[in-house]
């Protein structure tokens, strides 16, 4: 992960709700849907990234979401404070994996242990009452993955992205591939419910706060040129007879 720039103390206070600093909340555009299958987003404690991290406004998208901070937990039911079945969730496969591999037509995919594709897909992928995300560092989701032995249980799914992360040069994924929580998580349940509007809402409130991030930034400063030893010192250029923007001067600011 990348360091992210500071933003200005005038704009961090955090919202209660999402975490984020104020100036980059975007729960007012948040409308959240009630879906069959359920989400879980295991967060490990060390995760710094609260200014572009996903999670909590993952999380804000869907009714009974839920967004936990922890290293381990018992069992998937004590994760999710419920009953469940972990065999009938899925988790993000964390392993290596090779997506040419994928059976035609699929961009999200049931793998086993091995990372290669199970069988039978339309059957796998049937029945997933949730989903169980883990958000951190790529090191800390591993971590996260070993410290609960029960996610060896559950359906472990790998996804295809046609399209890269909307961080964009923000912030830097350790694979070509790789997306934020926010994304994968858009990109798992949009399939498995069969409604693409769930993925677009997603990300057009994660764009949003995206673009905020960028608007709050303060601008940066430029460069000053060094002078090369022994060279002469420039003499002050004459002003533009014609003002900024003429086919002379600088460009009008």
């Amino acid at each position: 992960m990348t360091d992210t720039p500071a933003l200005p103390a005038a704009v961090a206070e955090p919202c209660p709700h999402c975490g984020k600093p104020a100036a980059l909340c975007v729960c007012d555009f948040v409308e959240p849907v009630e879906t069959r299958v359920r989400l879980a987003i295991l967060q490990h404690p060390q995760e710094q990234d609260v200014t572009l991290g996903s999670a909590r406004l993952a999380v804000r998208h869907f009714v009974g979401g839920i967004f936990k901070v922890g290293l381990s937990w018992p069992s998937l039911s004590k994760a999710v404070g419920r009953e469940v079945d972990v065999k009938r969730w899925a988790v993000m496969h964390l392993g290596s994996v090779d997506t040419e591999a994928f059976p035609p037509g699929r961009d999200l995919v049931v793998v086993d242990k091995d990372g290669k594709p199970v069988p039978d897909q339309a059957a796998a992928l049937k029945g997933i009452e949730g989903v169980v995300a883990f958000d951190g560092s790529w090191s800390q989701a591993k971590t996260l993955w070993w410290r609960n032995p029960w996610v060896l249980k559950a359906r472990r799914l790998v996804i295809r992205p046609a399209q890269p992360s909307l961080y964009g040069k923000l912030r830097k994924e350790p694979r070509r591939e790789g997306l934020s929580t926010l994304e994968a998580v858009a990109f798992v349940i949009s399939r498995l419910e069969g409604k693409p509007e769930i993925e677009k809402a997603m990300l057009s409130s994660f764009r949003r706060m995206l673009q905020r991030y960028r608007d709050s930034l303060p601008p940066p400063q430029e460069k000053s040129r060094k002078r090369r030893p022994g060279s002469p010192a420039s003499a002050p250029s004459a002003a533009p007879a014609s003002g900024p923007g003429s086919s002379g001067g600088g460009a009008n600011t």
